[in-house]
C-alpha cells in the first residue's frame, strides 16, 4: 500500500511540474517572445534548450514516465482499485505529453540550433519563420496534454485517500 502511494504521489509531482513549465511557456514565455525580434526569440530560444537539458529537468521528465509505469503495475496488482483507471488515464496523457516533446519540440530545437549563432544568420526571419508558430503550437498541445495527465493524478489522490 505505502509503494502506491509513493508512486501515485510522485507521479503527480511530476505531471504537475511538467504542466506548469510547459503551460507557462505558453501563457508567458512565447507570447513575450512573440513581440521581440527575431534575432531575441532565436538567441533566447537558443540558450533555454541548451540550459533545459539539465539533471533535474531529466530526472523529472524521464522519471514522470517510470514512476507512472511503476503506479500503473502497483494499482493493477491492487485488484482493480477505483485509482486504477485515472492512473492509466493520467500516464497515457503524460506519454503523449512525452511525444510530442521528443517527436516535434526537441527536433525544432535541434533544427534552430543547426541555424547557429543568431549575428551570423542571414535571415533571422526565416529561421523564426521555421520554428516558432509549429513549436508554440505543439508546445500548447503538450501543455494541456500535461495538464490532463496532473488532473487525472490528483483526482486519483481522491479515491486513494479514502481507501484508506
Amino acid at each position: 500500500m505505502k509503494l502506491r502511494a509513493i508512486a501515485l504521489i510522485l507521479s503527480t509531482l511530476s505531471a504537475g511540474l511538467m504542466a506548469g513549465l510547459f503551460a507557462a511557456f505558453a501563457y508567458a514565455v512565447m507570447p513575450g517572445l512573440k513581440r521581440s525580434s527575431d534575432r531575441t526569440l532565436v538567441e533566447a530560444m537558443q540558450h533555454i534548450n541548451v540550459a533545459i537539458i539539465n539533471p533535474l529537468f531529466m530526472v523529472l521528465f524521464m522519471g514522470g514516465v517510470v514512476v507512472m509505469v511503476a503506479a500503473v503495475i502497483l494499482h493493477w496488482r491492487g485488484g482493480g482499485s477505483p485509482v486504477l483507471p485515472w492512473v492509466i488515464a493520467g500516464s497515457v496523457l503524460y506519454l503523449v505529453m512525452f511525444a510530442v516533446t521528443s517527436g516535434v519540440n526537441v527536433p525544432l530545437n535541434d533544427q534552430l540550433a543547426k541555424a547557429g549563432d543568431p549575428a551570423g544568420i542571414a535571415d533571422l526571419a526565416a529561421v523564426r519563420e521555421a520554428f516558432e508558430a509549429r513549436w508554440t503550437t505543439w508546445n500548447i498541445v503538450r501543455a494541456v496534454a500535461a495538464t490532463g495527465s496532473f488532473g487525472c493524478f490528483v483526482w486519483a489522490l481522491i479515491p486513494h485517500g479514502q481507501s484508506r
